[in-house]
């Protein structure tokens, strides 16, 4: 059975990079080894991507607990105690049994990230996810941040919601090193990562986003999916006071004559909210493999 579907392998005849995305397919599984198991409970973040029901809306989530929040409970199913923040734009969906959802596990602390696509099922305690789709990536591109510690007392603020992006919001997308992209496909969703020094993401106007694809590991999960189904989810985080900039809307794929590939992002919905991460993580190392973004 093809681990691609269509859209993915679209992108990947486009650019000539079947037979690679072959070879790094091969480890793309739906079980979860022990040191994935390992992983996942050392782990006080998980993003998770999906569309919202109603809206339709795609969006890309920050949740955070304990480590152990996140953990394996069985060969192919990770179990996830807690939930989003009440007013997340994906609460509804993570609490309706057959959502269908993309995971990330992002470890700055030693450049290290696994995913896991599956199919959601609510439980007691939180929800669980039957795994279709477990693979780790690479570090490149991924900043480096030694430690973080959990603030106690910190509450999120009331979110700001908008359909377009004030100055302020546009500062803050443009000083991010790390965005996280959630996208969906006929048979499922996906949370991506990319990363490069701040000014890699770039606001085109208060409605616009723009970003280089820098040369990954020719698998084209995000930009396969956006060739089938062009909604999106951003999540930017400040990874110091915890604020979450979350933003949904549509992406398309621009190919250049040089051979580089663009994505440009419209915003549809905003929503920024204050201190939605206990977290306060280290100032960053920048990746070795972040190319310069232009002046």
């Amino acid at each position: 059975m093809d681990v691609y579907h269509v859209g993915s392998r679209a992108v990947q005849d486009r650019v000539g990079v079947r037979d690679s995305a072959d070879h790094v397919g091969r480890s793309i599984g739906q079980g979860i080894k022990p040191v994935a198991a390992a992983f996942l409970e050392l782990q006080p973040l998980l993003v998770i991507g999906a569309a919202a029901p109603g809206t339709g809306r795609v969006w890309a989530s920050p949740l955070t607990g304990a480590p152990g929040f996140v953990r394996a409970t069985g060969p192919r199913q990770m179990s996830v105690t807690g939930g989003p923040r009440p007013a997340d734009p994906l609460t509804s969906a993570l609490a309706t049994g057959g959502t269908r959802v993309g995971t990330l596990a992002l470890d700055p602390r030693t450049r290290r990230r696994m995913r896991l696509n599956g199919r959601l099922r609510p439980t007691p305690r939180g929800f669980a996810v039957e795994a279709d789709q477990v693979f780790a990536n690479c570090p490149k591109y991924l900043q480096k941040r030694e430690s973080y510690e959990t603030v106690t007392d910190r509450r999120p603020g009331t979110t700001r919601r908008g359909r377009h992006l004030t100055d302020e919001q546009r500062a803050f997308v443009e000083a991010a090193d790390t965005l996280f992209v959630a996208t969906v496909h006929p048979g499922g969703a996906d949370a991506g990562h990319r990363g490069g020094n701040p000014g890699f993401v770039r606001t085109t106007s208060p409605t616009g986003l723009s970003w280089r694809d820098y040369p990954g590991n020719a698998m084209f999960l995000t930009l396969g999916n956006l060739a089938t189904d062009p909604r999106a989810g951003l999540l930017l985080l400040d990874w110091t006071t915890g604020r979450a900039l979350q933003l949904s809307g549509e992406a398309r794929t621009e190919y250049t004559a040089d051979g580089e590939r663009r994505v440009h992002f419209t915003v549809t919905q905003a929503e920024d909210t204050p201190c939605a991460v206990p977290l306060s993580w280290s100032a960053p190392a920048y990746s070795p493999a972040n190319p310069q973004p232009p002046g």
